[in-house]
């Protein structure tokens, strides 16, 4: 069984190009923790192109987080940057990388929207 993290940076890595990322360029490893394990992503950015690998090598930026919680960012039921106030992931380096790819992330299933209007606004 694949898990949605695999999936999710298999999809980029078919895609190639992301043009929400058209004006990024940069590296970015994410290293998932689980006990003495560590997984990587290594995610090539050059003006929207995207090459993705399982290198661990030096990187602009380095998230750290649990397979879990990547895999709930994947899926858009948890927000990646919101895990980042909480201190739920790490980041080395580039940070404004972190804020440019966090585009490329799915949204929450139940989010509404920047156009909502609350039920009690007056017109």
């Amino acid at each position: 069984m694949v898990d949605a993290t695999t999936r999710f940076f298999e999809d980029l890595d078919r895609r190639g190009y992301e043009p929400r990322l058209a004006k990024a360029s940069g590296t970015l490893r994410i290293d998932l923790h689980q006990g003495a394990q560590t997984r990587h992503w290594l995610l090539r950015i050059d003006h929207g192109r995207l090459d993705v690998s399982q290198e661990d090598r030096e990187a602009d930026t380095v998230i750290g987080t649990s397979p879990e919680l990547f895999d709930d960012i994947a899926t858009g039921r948890e927000h990646g940057l919101a895990a980042l106030l909480r201190g739920d992931m790490t980041v080395v380096g580039d940070a404004r990388l972190v804020v440019q790819v966090e585009r490329i992330f799915p949204g929450s299933p139940d989010a509404i929207g920047p156009r909502h209007r609350f039920a009690g606004e007056v017109h």
